[in-house]
């Protein structure tokens, strides 16, 4: 049985953003070009699905399908995933985990899946996506965007699409916040060590 209990998300710092709402708003419009441009003509849902890992991705992913979908005419298949029973580190970690919905409502058989996480650091995140993505099904080609690679890479996993490079050393964090999600304005900080 895992407990739920409710997490107080943190404050973001007080200094400026590496990122604000209009640079968040054109590094994805960035990666969804790029999207476009590698899928085009086939940015529909019947091709190419958009996969947000819970929880910041999938309001990353949700924004990237508005822009392919204005850009291209087409709007995505959308989902969302959570992977926290598929992390390496589930036993280590205390048992206030709160699950949150994998939403798949569509089959992922022969199309295109961009998983897409709002930070890359080990890769063990990703790692952990595609152990949960193989329980409901195969996709014919599966690929990764990011809103920030932070470096720090532990696995041999790269990110396909990256809207922006923060190299931040551990234990620096870090730290995005979405209005949608967020008692907070859209932004990215980095906190150092």
């Amino acid at each position: 049985m895992i407990l739920s209990v409710p997490r107080v998300p943190p404050v973001p710092p007080v200094s400026p953003p590496a990122l604000d709402a209009d640079g968040i708003q054109r590094a994805l419009r960035r990666v969804a070009d790029e999207i476009a441009e590698r899928h085009a003509p086939r940015c529909g849902p019947a091709d190419l699905a958009l996969v947000g890992i819970q929880t910041r991705g999938v309001e990353v992913a949700r924004r990237l399908a508005d822009h392919l979908a204005a850009a291209e005419g087409a709007r995505p298949a959308f989902g969302t995933l959570d992977i926290s029973l598929h992390r390496d580190d589930f036993r280590r970690r205390p048992p206030a985990r709160t699950l949150r919905p994998t939403d798949l409502p569509f089959s992922l058989e022969s199309r295109t899946v961009v998983l897409v996480d709002d930070v890359f650091f080990t890769g063990r995140t990703i790692r952990a996506a595609m152990d949960a993505l193989a329980d409901f099904g195969r996709p014919a080609r599966l690929e990764l965007a990011v809103l920030v690679d932070r470096g720090g890479r532990e696995l041999p996993i790269r990110p396909d699409y990256v809207g922006r490079e923060l190299p931040v050393p551990p234990p620096g964090r870090v730290l995005v916040r979405f209005a949608a999600t967020d008692d907070s304005p859209d932004g990215v900080w980095v906190e150092p060590a």
